[in-house]
């Protein structure tokens, strides 16, 4: 039995991640100041004396005994981290400090949840870890892209210079069970339209590519990151390599939702990125790791978590 401590444990990565680690049998510490987490996604799992929630803010020190940390507090979509761009940095180089600081003093493997966007609008396709990214510094995105780039680099440096055990993940796009509704991402936001029969928007053309894994696959290979053996610290890339367009997925969502939504167009936001797809050459080969989750079954199990969501 470990114990572990997971940051932004109520959000929807986090919750899953928490449910995992605990039916592994772990004493697991959530912490998350609910700026965009919910009690609802832990709920479930407050009586279990194994488990216990903490509010706090990261940005803020935090004392405790751990033998592991996953790092994951920050707001993850647009709509959230431009909302305080200044308070989405603070808890990406503040916060990550704060936590480098207490694996430190407790000897404790860390590990970052970093993000795709550290490549910004890629001029390399797929994105392999040693490309160093094509990001605007002073770009209305630039508060979450920057913020993880030097999280990262407070990563390194903390295992450079005091020999902290720290591994970093770059997570690409996610979709599953305890999304936020109104979350402003690509899944939730297509899923909830489609439920409620509404124009479903896609901004630009429709032909920008993503990729998305379903959150299972993506705590596997966290875990597999954090447990690994061979002192691998990365960075990786954690997501899903099948490529499709926005405008094919929104198809798919109205398909599988037998939804009478149309498709309507807006504006591309500033900064926003054309082709994002991840290469897992070293997840496979350092971690033996690939998702196996087909689309279809994944969207299945996150409409039906919408479906009783919104009362469907």
């Amino acid at each position: 039995m470990k114990r572990i401590l997971v940051t932004g444990g109520a959000g929807f990565i986090g919750s899953n991640l928490c449910e995992r680690l605990l039916n592994e049998g772990n004493d697991i510490i959530c912490l998350d100041n609910f700026f965009t987490g919910s009690k609802n996604n832990i709920r479930h799992l407050i009586g279990n004396t194994h488990f216990e929630l903490v509010s706090h803010d990261i940005t803020k020190e935090f004392v405790a005994e751990v033998d592991q940390i996953y790092n994951l507090a920050c707001p993850a979509s647009p709509v959230h981290y431009q909302y305080n761009a200044i308070k989405t940095i603070k808890t990406s180089v503040i916060g990550t400090i704060n936590m480098l600081g207490l694996a430190r003093h407790c000897k404790a493997t860390i590990l970052q949840a970093s993000t795709s966007e550290v490549y910004g609008d890629p001029k390399v396709h797929p994105q392999t870890e040693d490309y160093w990214g094509n990001v605007n510094p002073i770009g209305i995105r630039s508060c979450y892209d920057e913020g993880k780039r030097c999280a990262e680099t407070l990563m390194m440096d903390y295992h450079r210079q005091h020999n902290v055990d720290t591994r970093i993940i770059r997570i690409f796009n996610t979709y599953g069970p305890n999304m936020a509704k109104d979350d402003g991402r690509v899944v939730s936001n297509f899923i909830v339209q489609a439920l409620n029969n509404e124009d479903i928007t896609i901004y630009g053309n429709g032909l920008q590519t993503r990729s998305f894994c379903y959150v299972d696959d993506l705590i596997d290979g966290m875990i597999r990151m954090m447990n690994n053996p061979q002192n691998f610290i990365g960075p990786v890339n954690l997501g899903n390599p099948s490529e499709r367009t926005i405008l094919d997925f929104a198809k798919m969502i109205i398909e599988m939702t037998n939804s009478n939504s149309k498709i309507i167009y807006n504006d591309l936001p500033s900064d926003d990125p054309l082709q994002r797809k991840p290469d897992l050459t070293v997840a496979k080969k350092e971690l033996n790791w690939q998702p196996t989750t087909d689309i279809k079954e994944g969207l299945q199990k996150t409409i039906k978590y919408f479906e009783v969501l919104l009362g469907k």
